[in-house]
């Protein structure tokens, strides 16, 4: 009996918001302009211990799984031209009023969403080119 590729692996914007939640939650953990975030308790301690070198192992593990996984998917150029969307994106919405340059850290939050949706759009990658073009990467392919 023979199954599609997308009953074996279904994929949807619910997949694809887990993976942007995900993606967002490592970097609003790693730093944010709002005070609360491995940057900020790391340079605010008084003396670095044991704790601190866990959780910034786990989030560097975190960063190289997610970067590798983009890499892997979008490649350099890949990158650069989702880079390049997101940036022409956000001066558009600039352009339309519809962002403002009023607040300072207005822009450490347009970096935060941006990189998260590149990293999203990284780890879905796979999921989303075997569904525009009927394709499977070699890295997915089961053998069935």
């Amino acid at each position: 009996m023979s199954t599609s590729a997308t009953s074996r692996d279904p994929f949807g914007f619910g997949e694809f918001t887990v993976r942007l939640l995900a993606a967002l939650l490592m970097v609003l953990a790693t730093w944010n302009p709002g005070g609360w975030s491995f940057v900020h308790w790391v340079s605010g301690a008084p003396a670095l211990g044991a704790v601190h070198a866990f959780t910034g192992v786990v989030l560097l593990i975190g960063w190289v799984i997610l970067l590798r996984a983009t890499l892997n998917s979008l490649g350099l150029l890949g990158l650069a031209l989702g880079a390049m969307l997101l940036a022409a994106g956000v001066w558009l919405l600039f352009d339309l009023g519809v962002l403002h340059q009023g607040s300072s850290s207005l822009f450490g939050w347009i970096a935060i969403v941006c990189v998260g949706l590149l990293l999203a759009l990284g780890l879905s990658w796979s999921h989303l080119w075997r569904r525009l073009t009927g394709q499977v990467d070699t890295d997915d392919f089961d053998g069935k």
